[in-house]
């Protein structure tokens, strides 16, 4: 690459939500220019999401966005707009069970399901029983781990069903809906430059104008938006902006493990993406008649904090493979456990109070989509339309910290507020403080 060429834009990140951004911009007339450290699209934090596709969050805004994404996902060909030599990913929507507790994350869901217009029907444990007889309903009590006692006892009492939502569901590949994202930007005319490590970011009187790379070449644009996953906290500290944010964002070693489902369950095809609370994990199905379980991080779960995200524990864990299985186990009576441990160990980019930051900076120019905490792959193609909005609302003048700018969307016509994911918010007490893929 020529030093000092010029872009109208510089998206810092090639995962997900900057393919996104970086395509909603091109679809602009912007000439878009996206830095990846990696040798591809979606390699990094992406290729690794859960790709769950929900709209079980605790806030108004969260399940609105959430809800606005099921209509990309759904409208996934004609949204790309472009061919991909791979394909396109392919959304399967197996729905969505959200197990009710008493004092449950249910009691914060269904009101807001109301309010939004997400279809969802309640399912008593005898319907529960017909659909998904291979899920028991004893309550298991406050989570805990295998070696606690209490993991151990009987169940007391039974859950109180579950809110089923028949159009959530999950992304059959989530590298490959990036690639599709790069394939749509380039139909556009944006530029994608991998294997490409940003070393700073230049500046002058308060107005962001470039970046440099490792390799000592400078790349000219008057706009740079970080959304380099794990790494984004790295980039603002580069950009001067990590102090002056009231909300913050550093990494999460995770783990999600893969188990057969049960003999005789043919969870590939009959099988559904639940939320359960009560044994703290999720799961959903995976390719091969898998089932792929995630940790919804109680309390009793130790959590890694990663100060060097090109540095961390890539191996999976016994301890947290024991525990997350045997709490499906709990809940799936037929499960066998397997004698080969399977997993992936992967990084989340976290914020303060795992609400994501999609905000313009107190440096001129400079924006971020960042925090996206493990359960922002769903809101991608939403958040890179929002983001598209709000950069430019603000390229031409618009106060964005004074009079937040508000985006409505495509598909559902609901009004989604940017100010709720201002960098300068006070922690939100809504959120769940955990994930669900």
């Amino acid at each position: 690459m020529r030093d000092n060429q010029r872009y109208d834009a510089i998206v810092i990140g090639a995962g997900v939500i900057g393919a996104a951004i970086a395509f909603e911009l091109a679809k602009k007339g912007w000439r878009t220019l996206n830095v990846d450290k990696l040798p591809a699209s979606g390699y990094g934090s992406t290729s690794n999401s859960c790709a769950i596709v929900r709209a079980s969050y605790s806030t108004y805004d969260g399940v609105a966005m959430a809800y606005e994404g099921f209509g990309y996902w759904q409208d996934w060909d004609d949204y790309l707009d472009a061919d991909d030599e791979r394909g396109h990913a392919v959304y399967m929507q197996s729905g969505s069970l959200l197990f009710m507790v008493e004092g449950g994350h249910h009691e914060k869901v269904m009101p807001l399901y109301d309010e939004v217009g997400v279809p969802y029907e309640i399912l008593d444990n005898e319907t529960l029983a017909e659909r998904f007889p291979f899920f028991e309903h004893g309550v298991h009590g406050e989570p805990c781990r295998p070696e606690d006692d209490r993991f151990w006892e009987e169940p007391v009492g039974e859950i109180l069903g579950a809110i089923h939502t028949p159009d959530s569901g999950y992304v059959s590949d989530p590298q490959l809906s990036t690639h599709n994202l790069q394939r749509a930007t380039e139909a556009k005319g944006g530029t994608f430059l991998f294997n490409a490590e940003v070393s700073a970011i230049r500046r002058t009187d308060g107005r962001v104008t470039g970046i440099s790379l490792a390799d000592g070449t400078n790349i000219d644009a008057p706009v740079v938006v970080n959304v380099a996953g794990p790494h984004s906290f790295v980039i603002n500290k580069m950009a001067g902006v990590y102090d002056s944010m009231n909300i913050k964002t550093k990494a999460l070693r995770h783990e999600v493990h893969h188990v057969p489902a049960p003999p005789g369950v043919d969870y590939e095809k009959d099988g559904i993406h639940s939320s359960d609370a009560d044994l703290a994990i999720y799961v959903r199905p995976e390719t091969g008649n898998n089932i792929l379980i995630g940790s919804e991080d109680p309390p009793c779960d130790p959590q890694v904090w990663v100060d060097d995200p090109d540095d961390y524990d890539t191996v999976v864990s016994d301890e947290q493979w024991n525990a997350q299985v045997l709490r499906l186990a709990r809940r799936m009576p037929g499960l066998r456990i397997p004698n080969e441990k399977k997993g992936i160990v992967d990084l989340y980019d976290v914020s303060d109070d795992w609400i994501p930051i999609y905000d313009r900076t107190d440096l001129d120019g400079f924006y971020v989509a960042i925090g996206s905490s493990g359960n922002q792959f769903k809101n991608a193609p939403v958040a890179g339309h929002c983001m598209a909005e709000l950069i430019e609302a603000v390229e031409n003048g618009h106060d964005h910290d004074a009079d937040p700018v508000k985006v409505t969307g495509v598909y559902t016509g609901l009004v989604m507020d940017m100010g709720f994911y201002r960098r300068n918010r006070e922690i939100n007490p809504n959120s769940s403080f955990s994930v669900n893929g």
